[in-house]
């Protein structure tokens, strides 16, 4: 016959559940705050571009009826160029871990998409594109815990 074991099973008590699931809520929100980070790059990367298109030339967009935020291209250019860069140095600043770069990152983020709200009648899709990933860049920085510091 064989022998079992009688040893009791080790039930996970319920502090180190919480501490569990306090860690894998830590890794996702460090996740989100990277992806975060990584997608305020991409669309600071794209606002530069954007804006050297503006600038270099007027001709790269058309307006599509008339709309009261009204601007030359050349404007419009300088504004992408100034705020993607803004963005893009932030974003970075986010993938550091730096404290200063979630407020900062959450303040240019809106400017962002009230900038490309303006932007609508010259490019809709991307528009709505840029407002949306600023949306969720905006959501993953206000929502993420505070980094716990070791001493």
């Amino acid at each position: 016959m064989a022998q079992h074991s009688t040893a009791p099973r080790s039930n996970a008590t319920s502090q180190e559940t919480s501490i569990s699931h306090r860690g894998a809520r830590s890794e996702w929100a460090h996740g989100g705050m990277v992806f975060a980070g990584v997608l305020m790059m991409v669309i600071g990367v794209m606002g530069i571009l954007n804006g050297i298109a503006g600038i270099a030339t007027d001709d790269v967009y058309t307006n599509i009826g008339s709309y009261v935020f009204e601007f030359s291209l050349t404007t419009w250019g300088w504004i992408h160029l100034v705020i993607g860069v803004g963005v893009l140095a932030t974003g970075w600043g986010v993938i550091q871990g730096h404290d200063w770069a979630r407020a900062v990152g959450i303040a240019l983020t809106s400017l962002f998409a009230i900038e490309y709200f303006m932007f609508l009648p010259y490019a809709p899709v991307w528009s709505l594109i840029c407002i949306g990933i600023a949306v969720f860049v905006m959501w993953s920085l206000a929502t993420s815990p505070e980094p716990t510091r070791t001493r």
